[in-house]
């Protein structure tokens, strides 16, 4: 064998090796190929497929979800559901990237687009539905569908658009929450104030300062206890957020382009730290679940999502404070506080569902099958009446069950509780003023860089700490560097053209660079050689 054909076989095994290596790169550990859907279901074979859910340690959710298996499993036979349920979307989304790499992810899972947004990065790992919702057998209300599955015109457009990455559907919507503010009008109205039709930030701030004043003997005037914390924000990264939204500052672009660091963000942070001096704004990490403070009446505006309704008010089904701490007075659901009321701006919240990608085709399609059973009428209203979720279908929506359930609002203190339907009331009624934050690889570390600018903004006032423009300048450079931000916005120059390999694992970025080195390494050698023939062939022929 010549010298040259040596060396093409050698450039030819090293082609051969980098494509797998990058292949592996782009397509995790189990080398997958975007998965086609086939032209049949197999129910000749059976299909083991696992789910996993998150039931927040509701009983209720849990038997929702083992009847919808077992109802399922009654229409497939041949498909089999292993439920794995998780109290925290943290814990999911964590075992999820363990698992990537493995290629042991599950085959359902509930989940948020900004987790997904992670998962399928460089990868084929999450399956994209564009294909199956339209497929005329299997797709939504397809004709070879075992159950009456809702078409895609029965899903409401506004949740489903919210599992669009990259131009493609990547989740189903499974329920829907927003944030509510849980006012005890009792207090506010013993302060000398009349809630307004809808809050503001200013009602809310100056509502909670007149909560702090005391008596002589140093309980607070309005509850008569040693303890009051008039506003309590669950969620710090949403209060920012939806601050940010409602004022037209920037926070993110869908390419991942970080705007928060903004003056309306200064201005916010120095809002709060003026409030928390006197004692009157915390946040749940700080000082615990708002509800608790609530229903013992040491808050008056306690905000979370409208899906923990059932533990807001005196009459809670879900309380969890002892009965003789419980305080009576009267419970109003509201929307978040707004800087203009005529133009409400909420964050849509809820859990989606994603499928993952799978060797066996079969395997998926069974998968999917099992998602979309999730989208019917009886499973989105049973697991709706549980919290203050509202179905993602149309068609649930108007069904004569759900309206029933709507209309006997108060009429016991566990289904029908009256929070909780007046927090599922809440949503229907502000669908057009939800919005949602873009998702993108990196977006589920700005949303926590968000709130984390709240909660070190209370902790260093506790503290003592001077709150002021070098304060804020560390602040901004802390938070950045903790959720590495400055990686997030280097994708989002990758992703706008600025390095063509950006997108690339770095193993097989390195793999293709180093291919490129192999090449003109031979270059280099079939020139010597080439020189080296000459030279030899004048030897022999000088003249």
């Amino acid at each position: 064998m010549s010298r040259m054909r040596k060396a093409a076989s050698v450039l030819l095994a090293v082609v051969f090796v980098a494509a797998l290596f990058v292949t592996s790169g782009c397509h995790g550990s189990r080398g997958q190929r975007e998965f086609e859907l086939p032209e049949s279901f197999d129910t000749s074979k059976d299909y083991e497929i696992t789910f996993w859910a998150k039931n927040d340690t509701n009983k209720a959710q849990t038997d929702i979800y083992k009847r919808a298996i077992a109802d399922f499993e009654a229409l497939y036979p041949n498909i089999k559901v292993v439920l794995r349920l998780y109290t925290d979307y943290g814990k999911i989304y964590n075992d999820v990237i363990t698992n990537l790499s493995t290629g042991t992810t599950p085959n359902v899972c509930i989940t948020y687009p900004d987790h997904i947004a992670t998962y399928k990065t460089g990868t084929n790992a999450v399956v994209p539905l564009d294909n199956l919702f339209s497929d005329d057998k299997y797709g939504l209300g397809g004709s070879e569908v075992k159950f009456d599955a809702p078409t895609r015109a029965e899903i409401v457009p506004r949740f489903l658009d919210e599992s669009i990455l990259d131009g493609r559907y990547y989740a189903i919507p499974f329920m829907r929450s927003t944030e509510a503010c849980y006012v005890n009008k009792t207090f506010v109205e013993a302060l000398g104030y009349t809630l307004p039709d809808a809050l503001t930030w200013d009602f809310i701030w100056e509502v909670s300062d007149a909560a702090m004043a005391k008596a002589e003997d140093g309980t607070f005037l309005v509850n008569g206890q040693n303890v009051m914390i008039p506003f309590i924000y669950k969620s710090t990264d949403n209060m920012m957020i939806q601050q940010l939204r409602q004022k037209g500052a920037g926070y993110a672009t869908a390419a991942g382009e970080i705007q928060m660091f903004n003056d309306t963000t200064t201005e916010t942070l120095y809002t709060i730290a003026e409030h928390v001096k006197n004692g009157a704004f915390s946040t749940f990490k700080i000082s615990s679940y708002p509800g608790n403070f609530l229903n013992a009446g040491q808050c008056i505006f306690a905000i979370d999502s409208t899906a923990g309704a059932t533990w807001m008010g005196t009459d809670a089904p879900l309380t969890d404070i002892a009965a003789d701490k419980l305080v009576r007075f009267e419970t109003v659901v509201m929307p978040v506080p707004q800087y203009d009321t005529g133009n409400l701006q909420m964050i849509s919240q809820g859990p989606s569902v994603c499928i993952f990608n799978k060797d066996n085709p079969q395997e998926v399609l069974a998968s999917w099958l099992f998602a979309q059973y999730l989208l019917t009428d009886e499973v989105q209203i049973a697991y709706s009446e549980t919290e203050g979720y509202v179905p993602v279908t149309t068609k649930a929506r108007n069904s004569d069950a759900y309206r029933d359930y709507l209309s006997r609002i108060g009429e016991n203190n566990t289904t029908y509780y009256y929070v909780k339907i007046k927090a599922s009331e809440l949503l229907l009624n502000n669908i057009d003023n939800t919005f949602i934050t873009p998702p993108f690889n990196g977006s589920m570390s700005l949303r926590d860089a968000a709130g984390q600018l709240i909660e070190n903004t209370v902790k260093s006032v506790k503290r003592k700490e001077s709150i002021d423009a070098a304060y804020i300048e560390k602040l901004y450079d802390d938070v950045s560097a903790l959720y590495r931000l400055d990686q997030v916005g280097a994708q989002s120059d990758r992703a706008a053209g600025g390095d063509d390999l950006g997108e690339l694992p770095e193993t097989a970025r390195i793999l293709l660079l180093s291919l490129g080195g192999v090449w003109i390494l031979i270059a280099l050698y079939a020139l010597a050689a080439a020189v080296k023939r000459k030279y030899q062939k004048k030897r022999r022929n000088p003249y």
